[in-house]
């Protein structure tokens, strides 16, 4: 009795969410390989025209700024720059300006520009403009199905939570009432010799069985996404548990030279030359000087979670304060990998294939799920004309 009010659940969440978890899973397969994917399909974006000799000098990171700012329409500001330290990449500047209660992907970004710099020229190579850009359509589509921040972050949040009761109910279903081994095989490997509409069932619920883990993961990570009070409650829950002793916090740190006019610019300086075997570096340019000006360092470039954050101020140009993924508490940790955990980049590239297969999976899931319901009433509807 437990189990057929199980099977009623899953099958009615799965035809309510189907088609939400259909796109959200198909586009996510379209952007874990896009730091891959976009250093092939857009060369002229993201390296310099020519190689750089090693004695050229970086520009400052203000006349960059002031370039891109330049060749941006009147009231589109750079807010971000993304700085990739090999010496035949551009420097990214990005300028985004968001309406939170915006209906619909034109409505939610009132601009999304990128602008791609040659850092040691201060040559414009490329001026995108990101809101029709491919892979940041696709992200879009991934995270609020076009339908802007106000609505879509709700619909594809409520869709993933409910994908995770479905996920959970498929694992009673599937368990045998009865173990032999016979029945695990059955259970688990498939029989192509059978008909399609038993293959259609056995991929159903053998692939469902093997991707959930991972599926799991995948959906779980995304949620933090949608609401950050989520992914604040486990990082808070993993802290606790871990039982960290607390920290002291540095107080004592490098001495930055001020030697040139801005401080920001003394304080990327500072940071360039601590680090200069970091994969890229991310400035969000803050509207107050009475706010820290933050510099994150990754070390690898498609991952989070390995990171330092240095906090200067902006009027004397010291630090204020250091964050690094090293000694984080667990907690922390596992937050700055969300992202990592969500694309599959923590483990590489096979980790990368094996989230795109997972994808792929939960996408097909709701196709044979439907299918088998179709089946279900097809069945159900000619034994009632036989009973006529």
């Amino acid at each position: 009795m437990i189990k057929k009010g199980i099977l009623w659940l899953h099958k009615w969440l799965g035809l309510f969410t189907g088609l939400v978890v259909f796109i959200v899973s198909l586009s996510g397969c379209g952007y874990v390989f896009y730091d891959e994917l976009k250093l092939i399909i857009y060369p002229q974006k993201y390296y310099t025209h020519e190689p750089q000799s090693d004695h050229i000098k970086l520009l400052p990171l203000t006349q960059l700024i002031d370039i891109a700012q330049k060749v941006l329409p009147e009231g589109e500001k750079i807010s971000r720059a993304d700085l990739y330290l090999s010496p035949n990449r551009t420097w990214v500047f990005r300028a985004v300006k968001t309406n939170e209660q915006g209906i619909g992907h034109h409505q939610y970004f009132t601009y999304h520009k990128r602008v791609f710099i040659n850092p040691y020229s201060g040559q414009v190579q490329v001026v995108e403009n990101s809101k029709t850009e491919f892979f940041q359509v696709i992200l879009q589509l991934h995270m609020n199905l076009l339908l802007g921040k106000k609505i879509g972050h709700w619909v594809v949040g409520i869709s993933i939570i409910i994908f995770i009761i479905i996920l959970l109910s498929g694992i009673v279903l599937w368990w045998p009432k009865k173990w032999s081994l016979k029945k695990i095989k059955r259970q688990i490997w498939f029989d192509f010799n059978v008909k399609w509409k038993r293959l259609n069932y056995d991929l159903h619920q053998i692939l469902g069985l093997y991707s959930l883990i991972f599926a799991l993961l995948i959906a779980t990570t995304g949620i933090a996404f949608t609401f950050p009070a989520f992914k604040e409650l486990y990082v808070k829950a993993f802290n606790h548990l871990g039982d960290t002793k607390k920290l002291s916090p540095q107080k004592n740190f490098d001495y930055v030279p001020q030697n040139q006019s801005k401080t920001i610019d003394n304080a990327l300086s500072y940071t360039l030359t601590k680090h200069p075997q970091a994969e890229m570096m991310s400035i969000r340019l803050r509207k107050s000087i009475t706010e820290s000006q933050d510099i994150q360092v990754r070390f690898t470039e498609d991952r989070t979670g390995e990171f330092i954050w240095y906090y200067f101020n902006q009027t004397s140009g010291q630090i204020e304060k250091l964050k690094q993924s090293e000694n984080a508490p667990i907690g922390d940790k596992i937050g700055a990998m969300n992202y990592d955990l969500h694309v599959g980049s923590y483990g590489g590239m096979l980790t990368k294939i094996l989230t795109f297969i997972v994808g792929l999976i939960c996408a097909s899931l709701p196709i044979t799920g439907t299918i088998i319901w179709i089946n279900k009433m097809k069945k159900k509807k000619k034994k009632i004309a036989r009973t006529k």
